[in-house]
């Protein structure tokens, strides 16, 4: 087994789901690449120093390009502001490293382009975006159910993520309420999401759509100043979607949702059933399919297990259940082993750009009031 060097940019919740990720990936997977965790990254140099012990990295640095420079990192992840994700994955890849970015790829179309255009200049290096609901076990073996026609003929797919991240009207004012930092609101750091599910289980990736924002909350408290700032992005994102299959849907993402912590379920309707999923509840998939005897129909339970690969790298026995960590994890390995032999990743930037532009179309359906088409 070979070592690959890692960097990580960020610290906080994606930082350190990260550098967990990368802690239990060689354990769980074996493989041929075994991650070591070279240097962290964080602004403050005394959180740096903080995380580097928590998390197990040899060194740690105030400044990204040292991470960059690092002749040891191979693979750097990317879990800062999407402001500033375009110009340090275009500085890792020119530099030769593998990327792995968190979701959104960045705050505007132009700048996701840019990182797709890098990738495309220096394409013997791999890169991801942390579009982590498509990587878990169960979800795949939805896809699959999918694709062997347990439930007929795909005829739409139905969507909603909704979470109370936002939802006290006394939370202060962050970045993610600010259009230049964050991009838009809802749209940018759930609707994506979702997004990603519906081109990941559909198999069809969405052309077409019309879209609606509701700020709920106009301003609130910047304890940096002291004032009252405007909140100028969505905290509700509404969307009627077309698939390029010729399927349609509906998508919904609220970040003001009381009591939603990671709301994020979907159906996919189909001909002779349907299949639908609940986030909150991420070993378990319901199946519907008709039975001859109606006092028998209904939706069944499918619970997470080894049949569902690669549930059986982390466990035995189904019912066990995998968490938030254990799908990062999943989707790292995907990485490691398209490093290891020159294979595929999904979602890469250049599918992640696809997101993106969906994403572009329903801001600038919201904003004129009309259809829009995905460019």
């Amino acid at each position: 087994m070979k070592e690959i060097g890692i960097g990580v940019i960020g610290t906080a919740f994606m930082g350190k789901a990260h550098s967990i990720a990368y802690a239990v990936a060689g354990t769980a997977f074996g493989g041929n690449l075994r991650p070591s965790l070279e240097i962290v990254c964080d602004q403050n140099p005394d959180i740096a120093e903080t995380k580097r012990k928590e998390m197990g990295f040899a060194r740690c640095t105030t400044h990204y390009m040292d991470v960059i420079n690092d002749p040891k990192v191979k693979l750097i992840s990317i879990c800062v502001p999407n402001s500033v994700h375009k110009e340090i994955a275009v500085a890792a890849l020119a530099a030769g490293k593998h990327v792995w970015c968190e979701k959104p790829m960045s705050t505007n179309l132009q700048d996701s382009q840019d990182m797709v255009d890098s990738a495309n200049i220096y394409h013997q290096q791999k890169t991801i975006v942390g579009y982590n609901y498509t990587q878990n076990p169960i979800v795949h073996a939805a896809r699959d159910l999918i694709e062997e026609g347990a439930i007929g003929d795909v005829t739409g797919f139905f969507g909603v993520y909704d979470v109370d991240n936002e939802a006290d009207p006394e939370r202060p004012y962050s970045w993610r309420m600010n259009r230049q930092q964050s991009g838009t609101g809802a749209n940018a750091d759930v609707m994506c999401h979702l997004v990603s599910v519906a081109h990941y289980i559909t198999g069809s990736d969405i052309n077409r759509v019309v879209g609606d924002y509701d700020i709920v909350y106009k301003d609130r408290h910047d304890p940096k100043t002291n004032t009252r700032k405007a909140v100028d992005n969505d905290d509700v994102c509404m969307a009627i979607a077309q698939f390029e299959n010729g399927i349609k849907g509906t998508l919904r993402v609220s970040r003001v949702a009381w009591g939603r912590k990671c709301g994020l379920s979907w159906e996919v309707h189909g001909s002779q059933g349907m299949i639908r999923f609940d986030q909150e509840r991420l070993n378990e998939l319901q199946l519907f399919t008709p039975s001859d005897d109606p006092r028998q129909q209904g939706f069944r339970t499918i619970l997470s297990g080894p049949y569902h690969p690669p549930y059986d790298a982390f466990l035995p026995n189904a019912g066990h259940s995998l968490g938030y960590i254990d799908v990062k994890a999943c989707e790292l390995n995907q990485l490691l082993t398209a490093i290891d032999t020159d294979g595929k990743t999904w979602p890469s930037f250049a599918d992640g750009l696809k997101i993106e532009k969906v994403m572009d179309a329903i801001d600038r359906s919201a904003m004129n009031g009309h259809w829009a088409d995905v460019v």
